[in-house]
């Protein structure tokens, strides 16, 4: 399935973002004070199949500054190569910020995205080098890429373009932003690109609503491959009983054959941001890694139950953490309540 001998397993493309937040359970409006870190739908998908054991790379663009250096240090920390970021010089060089306020029942969970002319969007072709598009096995990209600016769009357009016909097989997560785009330019946009698509990860809400697909969720799932060559197509499914606490399930498609385990129910939420994303990268790992579907949808899952209980926008999981969880989730009776 995957190209053989390539420098990096994943290659993802996105915005990397500054991400500020009150401490504990504060309000915006009342903390006096933010903690700091990053974050960023493609970069949490490569760190987090990089940390669980894959080689990734981002491609992004950040200011040269000390807030850019705070970024590339923290993206080394992820264990993700930091070969092709471009360093914006320009007077007008800046990055995107987001605010994420955690809630508690009855209160949501709010973000306040601060993000426009962000040096990710002036990211051209020309600034990165000509052999990239050989140097993987999967290019994974999502629609907010392709949703913040449309000269991004099309430099992006251009680069699944040039990674399909280098062999890397194209993941794309939908993961639609209503705040971005219309329903209706990100249907059009999307629909002409998921010829290009290998592995597509779209939630049910989104297929049924922008992308306007009916039936029943197989039958959704099925006309993907059927109708764009679709050769894997995953479904989260999350049931949110309060902002602390979550049930998770995911559902895949591959080779004729639907995948599904037993939902992790319970799951303590301390943060939710990236856990979509955590679950794109234990799917990808699992691909790469093992080649079963099983396997790849069971460390999905793992991996994103896990991130819901982990600070910040990235997964920090280890293969063998995983794979305890995945154990402790299939065994029946009583279990040791430590690990030590």
């Amino acid at each position: 399935m995957f190209k053989a001998n390539t420098e990096f397993d994943i290659i993802g493309m996105g915005e990397v973002m500054l991400r500020l937040s009150p401490p504990a359970k504060e309000k915006i409006s009342q903390c006096e004070t933010f903690e700091k870190t990053i974050g960023g739908s493609e970069l949490n998908v490569v760190s987090g199949a990089s940390m669980l054991g894959v080689r990734s790379a981002i491609i992004t663009k950040i200011p040269q500054n000390k807030i850019g250096h705070f970024v590339r240090n923290k993206i080394r920390y992820g264990n993700v190569s930091d070969d092709y970021i471009v360093y914006d010089q320009s007077a007008d060089a800046r990055l995107g910020v987001y605010y994420y306020e955690s809630g508690a029942y009855p209160r949501k969970s709010t973000v306040i995205y601060d993000r426009a002319r962000s040096s990710m969007c002036t990211l051209s072709l020309d600034e990165l080098p000509s052999d990239i598009y050989e140097k993987t096995k999967v290019f994974h990209i999502s629609s907010i890429t392709l949703a913040i600016d449309k000269n991004l769009r099309e430099t992006a357009l251009e680069m699944i373009k040039r990674f399909h016909k280098a062999g890397a097989l194209i993941s794309f997560d939908v993961n639609y932003r209503s705040a971005l785009w219309s329903e209706e330019e990100a249907r059009e946009v999307i629909q002409s690109i998921l010829k290009y698509v290998d592995f597509l990860f779209v939630s049910e809400e989104t297929s049924r609503r922008m992308l306007q697909r009916e039936g029943t969720l197989e039958e959704i799932m099925q006309g993907y491959v059927k109708d764009y060559g679709c050769k894997l197509v995953a479904t989260t499914r999350r049931e949110v009983i309060s902002p602390m606490r979550h049930n998770f399930n995911s559902k895949i498609f591959y080779g004729g054959k639907f995948y599904e385990e037993k939902p992790y129910n319970n799951i303590e939420v301390i943060d939710r941001i990236g856990s979509g994303d955590a679950y794109l990268a234990g799917v990808l790992y699992g691909l790469i890694k093992t080649g079963d579907i099983t396997s790849a949808l069971e460390i999905g899952n793992a991996t994103s139950a896990v991130k819901n209980t982990v600070v910040g926008d990235m997964s920090a999981s280890s293969i063998d953490e995983i794979l305890s969880v995945i154990k402790s989730h299939k065994a029946t009776g009583r279990q040791d309540e430590m690990v030590r």
